[in-house]
């Protein structure tokens, strides 16, 4: 402290010397970057913020994409009975097994520092833009509605994995917010909502600009705004069946539907391509994380084509239903062992390799994929034939292929769940189920099954259509059925097991407070036996 004062004496004589101590010298700016106080100036410097607001979802903890290898939006698969992650990347193989806790570190302390960290742009995002000058009414308005459906975006995440977490809408104040206890997850939820309905009524339908790709659009609100509901809905959230919360559920998925004419959305007419570069942004998908090749990609394809990261299990290959809509253990199925990949739902192809088939232009043996025997394809541009000369040699971070976050796909299993549950089976759930088995040239749904056999029916369709988009694992949650599905060893192609899976209903069912957040705050309570 000596020292200190020492230093600042010396400086004020200096200054006493040549100016008489002129204190607005003092007080001088930095001409080399900017403050709080000196950024909020220009509507470049408006559309930075918020651009920022963005930037957290490809954070390690939320979607990743800007870490070393990291896939984080792949790997949630491998939490599921879907798929195997063998090097424990994220701690998303202890979190499968059972075995992580509070000082796990992986997504568990990225995710909520990670969300905190995009709540805190978007929150002086919001509290800033008003005063910004030379900004169009309209344009603020629309760029506030981004802000909410991030934010919203950002603590439906935080909620659902920790439950209670604290609620924060002013910009980030140590002073004032290092302290916060968790507040009431019912709480939070209806703050997400809340941002969701103030982002429908600000945001447009569509963008007319290319460099617009990947904003959010009232369409991307509702969507969301639909699944938060689902969740809510469901065992886990609801503590048990309310057809209420089921109906509610229902009609905003409806809402989305319902707006064809407006928003443009329908099932694109390839499943295999609907998840290739070439055609993002096409008419199913609803909002998405961008990547921009080599400038800031992704490492999917790197993640797909080498490691056995995010490994399909061979409980997976096996939900897969026969062409003729039966499963594999209907003895009328037509299931030969010998083939076992011979006449499966082509989603089945679609999704993931086997050894036989022929990928990147050979054909896979047993030590192509030597960990399960399955490799991950979706959200990779390989396939069956040899890379092209221009991504043959990519490397870390140089993958290009957005991850679909919102489709309209999902929107129909969400509206054919929820209407099922509230009041069981009708026409429009099944003209839902079948937009997407005739696709892929699956059969149509059996009509006169009841609310029970359509309801394992919707399950099992959510699984084979969204394996490898990393739902899988939050559907079995709400659900309440990860006590059974992730209390099991797991098998590889051959049958061969490869561990045994742990879940303790009374605790994993959701995530620990990081023991790094608890340190910082101690008012943080803990998760019950973390």
């Amino acid at each position: 402290m000596n020292q200190i004062k020492q230093l600042l004496t010396a400086g004020c004589t200096a200054l006493l010397i040549s100016t008489g101590c002129n204190t607005d010298l003092l007080n001088t700016k930095p001409s080399d970057r900017y403050t709080e106080s000196t950024f909020w100036q220009t509507p470049e410097a408006a559309n930075a913020g918020l651009v920022s607001c963005y930037s957290s979802l490809r954070d390690d903890g939320v979607y990743g994409g800007k870490g070393s290898n990291n896939a984080t939006a792949l790997w949630e698969e491998t939490a599921s009975p879907n798929a195997y992650n063998y090097s424990n990347s994220m701690s998303y193989n202890s979190i499968a097994a059972g075995l992580h806790s509070s000082n796990s570190g992986g997504v568990i302390s990225a995710r909520w520092s990670d969300c905190y960290e995009g709540i805190g742009r978007c929150n002086t995002f919001l509290a800033r833009i008003d005063d910004v000058p030379g900004m169009d009414a309209n344009l603020v308005s629309r760029m506030k509605g981004e802000a909410y459906f991030l934010r919203g975006l950002y603590y439906f995440l935080l909620q659902n994995y920790y439950g209670a977490v604290p609620l924060i809408t002013d910009p980030p104040d140590k002073e004032t917010q290092a302290a916060l206890p968790r507040t009431p997850r019912t709480e939070v939820v209806a703050q997400v909502l809340k941002d969701l309905d103030s982002a429908t009524n600000k945001l447009p339908w569509k963008y007319t600009a290319v460099t617009d790709r990947g904003r959010a659009t009232k369409g991307a609100a509702m969507s969301l705004k639909a699944r938060v509901l689902l969740y809510e809905a469901s065992p886990l959230f609801a503590g048990g069946s309310d057809p209420a919360k089921w109906q509610a559920a229902s009609d905003a998925a409806k809402a989305v539907i319902d707006t064809k004419g407006s928003s443009g959305y329908g099932i694109y007419s390839n499943y295999r391509a609907l998840f290739l570069p070439q055609n993002e942004n096409n008419l199913e998908v609803i909002f998405d994380v961008q990547y921009i090749f080599p400038l800031q990609g992704n490492s999917f394809d790197l993640i797909c084509r080498q490691y056995n990261t995010n490994a399909p299990l061979q409980d997976l290959a096996k939900a897969y239903l026969m062409t003729n809509g039966l499963p594999i253990t209907n003895p009328a199925s037509g299931y030969n062992p010998a083939s076992p990949y011979a006449n499966r739902d082509p989603r089945l192809n679609a999704t993931f390799t086997y050894p036989g088939d022929t990928y990147m232009g050979a054909v896979i043996n047993d030590k192509r994929f030597a960990i399960t025997g399955y490799g991950m394809k979706k959200f990779s541009i390989y396939d069956k034939e040899a890379p092209p000369a221009d991504k043959a040699s990519l490397v870390d971070r140089q993958s290009e292929t957005n991850f679909i976050v919102l489709r309209y796909g999902d929107i129909l299993l969400m509206y054919a769940e929820a209407q099922n549950e509230a009041a069981g089976p009708n026409a429009a759930i099944f003209d839902a189920l079948d937009a997407l088995r005739t696709r892929v040239g699956m059969p149509k749904v059996d009509r006169t099954l009841n609310q029970t056999q359509l309801r394992n029916l919707i399950r099992l369709e959510r699984r084979v259509e969204t394996a490898g988009e990393g739902l899988y694992y939050n559907d079995i949650r709400r659900w309440k059925t990860a006590e059974t599905q992730l209390n099991t060893d797991i098998y590889n192609w051959k049958d061969q097991r490869l561990e045994t899976r742990k879940f303790d209903p009374q605790r994993d069912y959701w995530w620990p407070i990081p023991s790094t957040e608890r340190e910082l705050n101690p008012n943080l309570e803990q998760n019950p036996l973390f």
